[in-house]
């Protein structure tokens, strides 16, 4: 399995055909304001299916939480890396939160905190450890009533039609 690494002050691995879980905060810990956090969604989603195949992603107040896995550039016949993936969603909503506030100035902190899922760790649980994380933090009181919160809907092959 192929492995691309790259270093800002913390260092990347990148596994081909992997989950990844990536956590980017907001710059010395802003909180975005709650209405523009929909529009971090929005450029979470974005490149999904296109980039990478999104499984879960959640806006808190001061950070990021998605888990995906980096599709294949049909044009480089390369898999996107990290870099680029975190580059386009970072850079698209630091200019739209800061046009939608009318302000300057750097949104997110340069780097982002990720980590392969290996294959003894279940998917399913890491993923309901951060449907549960606006619960822990005291936001909602069911992860389900969190309004900046996207899953990839389950559809289970044996389920009976």
């Amino acid at each position: 399995m192929p492995q691309a690494f790259y270093r800002r002050r913390l260092p990347h691995l990148q596994c081909d055909d992997r989950q990844h879980f990536v956590t980017f905060c907001t710059d010395r810990r802003w909180i975005l304001p709650e209405r523009v956090r929909r529009i971090v969604l929005e450029c979470c989603l974005h490149d999904n299916g296109a980039k990478f195949d999104l499984r879960v992603a959640i806006v808190m107040p001061d950070h990021v939480h998605m888990i995906f896995t980096p599709l294949v550039n049909q044009q480089e016949m390369e898999i996107y890396s990290l870099g680029e993936i975190m580059d386009a969603v970072k850079g698209a909503s630091a200019h739209r939160v800061n046009k939608a506030l009318g302000r300057k100035g750097t949104v997110w902190q340069a780097e982002s905190f990720d980590h392969v899922l290996r294959s003894s760790e279940s998917l399913d649980a890491k993923i309901a450890y951060l449907l549960e994380n606006p619960v822990r933090a005291g936001l909602v009181g069911n992860w389900a009533e969190y309004p900046w919160l996207w899953r990839k809907a389950f559809v289970n092959p044996f389920a009976p039609a």
